[in-house]
């Protein structure tokens, strides 16, 4: 047992589990979710419409253990626990997002993730023990060498990767080391964007995190995988050749996750080292979950919006910053691109630049969103707050430029080596 409080960290390694023995685990899970699925709703519907019962989450794993008490047992008793559980999880979700057209599960699935919980684990040396069955050994994991140290396992998940087509193993582990302590008590707001990433700061300082490369590469990998999409329409199903186009596709699309999550990782590790040289304690993150919702701007935009990964680059930014002692809060963020932070008059604007119509004030649009974003936090609305003078670019992953410096202030100039161009303002980026 883990008596410490500690962070928590996921870890990745690869799996060399034998492929049918791996198929054979998460197919058991999937068959335990389903029956937990089919026992429910006809429970559900066996009485009439105005006297329907809810089994209960503990209600309904006694009855399938009753009804699956005379099959062969391949998982751990925990392990079909956590099979059971995620029906249950799954309902509360829909029912907290009834609002936005969220269905309760009702698909039956034949493959489901397995997990082990700690009660699950041992661990003897470098080699972690997950159980099955009574009666059937356990299956050995070898920790790599940088998580031999950790202080304990909390969870073990068997996942099936579709991008790549291989199984990997996903280790929840408490690593022993305790959050740091809040550099400071100075709040910073953060705006991300799909063509900028993000942009925090303050009132004094704003840092725009440009990274132009993801843009391109998801614009590039779209165009592929339709090129190769198209091709593949031409084959008949079931030939060698389609089978080796498809097997193309799969590797072009995991390649292209692996490359996505390199560059989000970078970012979010950018905004949360700039919030730190700003001494911040806290985080306000401008909330865009709703920004594609009913909305159809037409096929270039909405392609651009479906492909803008802000969920994923707001968890990395959270779970960084809450490692450095900083607390991480979601503003509202609707009209803050558009709000001038001179005089307040909202306005539209067109390019990556802000000039308002009213009083002429201008600047970099995010940083405009940016600022209307800690005006919204501290005063409780858009445009209470000057744009902050001080303006950088800070470049986490561009290999065009990796030559320049990657932190320049806004009059500083960055001059590209053997090109024999004038030198451009750090400002243009």
């Amino acid at each position: 047992m883990c008596d410490t409080v500690t962070m928590i960290r996921t870890h990745i390694i690869d799996c060399h589990l034998n492929r049918a023995e791996a198929d054979a685990l998460n197919r058991a899970s999937g068959a335990i979710y389903t029956q937990t699925l089919v026992t429910h709703y006809r429970v559900y519907r066996k009485r009439g419409a105005r006297t329907r019962h809810w089994l209960s989450q503990f209600a309904a794993m006694r009855l399938n253990d009753y009804f699956t008490r005379d099959d062969p047992p391949l998982l751990h008793a925990h392990s079909k626990d956590a099979a059971q559980e995620g029906f249950y999880k799954a309902c509360k979700t829909a029912k907290a997002s009834r609002e936005k057209g969220a269905k309760y599960p009702h698909k039956r699935t034949w493959w489901r993730t397995t997990i082990w919980k700690q009660s699950g684990i041992r661990r003897q040396g470098d080699t972690l023990l997950l159980a099955r069955a009574r009666g059937l050994p356990p299956i050995m994991v070898e920790l790599p060498e940088h998580l031999r140290d950790v202080l304990c396992v909390l969870e073990v998940r068997l996942v099936y990767d579709r991008c790549a087509h291989l199984y990997t193993w996903h280790l929840v582990v408490e690593n022993g080391k305790q959050p740091k302590v809040a550099p400071g008590p100075n709040v910073v707001s953060v705006d991300l964007g799909e063509i900028h990433p993000a942009v925090v700061g303050d009132e004094q300082q704003a840092t725009i995190i440009t990274c132009r490369e993801r843009r391109h590469e998801q614009q590039g990998h779209a165009k592929r995988l339709a090129k190769l999409s198209k091709a593949l329409s031409t084959k008949r199903k079931g030939s060698r050749r389609e089978r080796r186009w498809r097997a193309a596709r799969t590797r072009m699309r995991a390649k292209h996750k692996r490359i996505m999550h390199d560059m989000e990782h970078k970012i979010s590790r950018a905004v949360v080292d700039a919030a730190v040289e700003q001494q911040a304690g806290t985080i306000a993150i401008g909330d865009v979950r709703d920004v594609a919702d009913g909305v159809n701007h037409g096929k270039k935009h909405n392609q651009q919006a479906s492909q803008w990964n802000h969920g994923h680059l707001r968890q990395l930014i959270t779970y960084k910053a809450e490692a450095e002692g900083m607390a991480v809060e979601l503003v509202d963020e609707h009209y803050t691109t558009q709000t001038c932070p001179n005089c307040g008059c909202r306005h539209k604007p067109r390019g990556r630049n802000y000039t308002c119509g009213r009083c002429g004030f201008s600047t970099h649009r995010d940083v405009v969103g940016q600022i209307n974003i800690l005006s919204r936090y501290k005063a409780g609305q858009a445009g209470r707050l000057r744009a902050p003078a001080e303006i950088k670019h800070r470049i986490p992953h561009n290999l065009r430029v990796m030559r320049r410096c990657r932190d320049t202030g806004q009059p500083a100039m960055a001059v590209a080596r053997g090109t024999g161009r004038q030198p451009r303002e750090a400002a243009a980026l």
